[in-house]
């Protein structure tokens, strides 16, 4: 079953149960599919359904942030338990473990030395990791392998 299909399912679901703040978070996200896919031109593989998955799950972090910053911690919890509904439509996320194998592994296939092969790496890691780890801990992790493989 294709993530936009469970969504679907999913909305129904929440509509009989009368889960408000789980069916206002589904309408949304496909709201933002529906988006995705007119842009596209086309319908949405799991690829695409993943990719507005990841956009809409950092934007409820990045208002959890805002909002803590602010001290509204009404609104922060209200965020977490919508954030928490996208993420079970995510794939599961990669351990640090293996996030380091696949950054390794890129850093060896790029033949990246130094802070300068960071945009190689980081287009051969995305794709890889794609919905299944945060863009900023990729980042982060890169320039720390970049950077330690240049005191070698």
């Amino acid at each position: 079953m294709s993530i936009m299909e469970r969504l679907a399912r999913d909305m129904v679901q929440a509509t009989k149960a009368r889960d408000s703040e789980r069916l206002g978070v589904i309408r949304y996200v496909r709201s933002e599919a529906k988006n995705r896919e007119i842009e596209l031109g086309r319908e949405l593989k799991d690829e695409d359904a993943i990719e507005v998955l990841a956009r809409v799950a950092r934007k409820h972090r990045e208002a959890i942030e805002q909002f803590s910053e602010g001290g509204r911690d009404e609104l922060v919890e209200r965020e977490k338990r919508q954030l928490a509904v996208v993420e079970t439509y995510l794939p599961e996320k990669l351990s640090e473990q293996e996030l380091a194998e696949i950054v390794d592994a890129a850093v060896a296939e790029a033949g990246a030395d130094g802070p300068r092969g960071m945009g190689l790496v980081m287009k051969i890691v995305m794709p890889k990791v794609k919905g299944r780890a945060d863009g900023k801990v990729v980042k982060d992790l890169v320039q720390k392998r970049l950077s330690g493989s240049e005191e070698e």
